[in-house]
């Protein structure tokens, strides 16, 4: 559960880190928005490391969390409620991550 929550606390702060820049560049936001883009950005660099395993493995799990806190942004930040095939992709993105996560390994 620790690492799932891991994940999306990353996820959500990549998102953020993305989303502040294209606020300011295509909705005319505030070029103030990129302070906090930069300290998401940050934040999730910093959250990357703190996984226990090797860093392939975590950028490989981490890409099926992504997904789904993606497709979570989409519906509750952007208003676009996801389609059944988004559900499903999510889904399993997220068994993907579990087996390359939680597969037994020998030492």
């Amino acid at each position: 559960m620790k690492t799932l929550l891991l994940f999306v606390a990353t996820a959500f702060f990549e998102i953020l880190g993305c989303y502040l820049p294209w606020l300011w560049l295509r909705k005319d936001g505030s070029a103030w928005l990129l302070l906090p883009a930069a300290a998401a950005l940050a934040a999730f660099v910093r959250l990357l490391t703190l996984h226990p395993t090797a860093s392939g493995r975590v950028y490989a799990a981490y890409g099926g969390v992504y997904v789904a806190v993606a497709l979570l942004w989409l519906w509750r930040v952007d208003g676009v409620a996801p389609s059944r095939w988004d559900l499903l992709g999510a889904a399993l993105c997220l068994g993907g991550m579990a087996v390359i996560m939680f597969a037994p390994r020998s030492p």
